[in-house]
């Protein structure tokens, strides 16, 4: 499971990510990064945490199959987030095909859009 100071939860957090940030796109997800920002909320002088956010529409499933899409790429998303700028917001959207991908294909669906984003390489 990601950590609490990991998640992202706020709608304002969540539209400064996908509109302010770049993104990435592979066949099951689409990845929105926006590193350098500063959270107002965070209390104290120290970086603050990077953090990530998950959409999975209607369009991947149904309830059971959204839940599952969701668990797996918070899981991917635990053991990556060390490897993300502090106080980057992550939005990870998951395209129609992700309800039928394996653990295997989201894993090298996010490790490509992050390393595209993280790179610099191009959208």
């Amino acid at each position: 499971m990601l950590p609490t100071e990991n998640r992202l939860r706020r709608r304002e957090d969540f539209a400064t990510a996908v509109r302010r940030g770049r993104r990435a796109g592979s066949r099951h997800l689409v990845v929105h990064l926006r590193s350098d920002t500063t959270d107002p909320h965070a209390p104290g002088e120290s970086a603050p945490p990077s953090r990530a956010g998950f959409v999975v529409s209607k369009a991947v499933g149904g309830a059971v199959v959204r839940n599952k899409v969701k668990r797996r790429l918070r899981h991917l998303m635990r053991e990556r987030v060390d490897r993300l700028p502090p106080g980057s917001l992550v939005v990870v959207r998951a395209l129609p095909g992700a309800g039928d991908a394996d653990h295997v294909q989201l894993a090298r669906d996010l490790d490509a859009a992050l390393r595209r984003l993280l790179g610099g390489g191009a959208r």
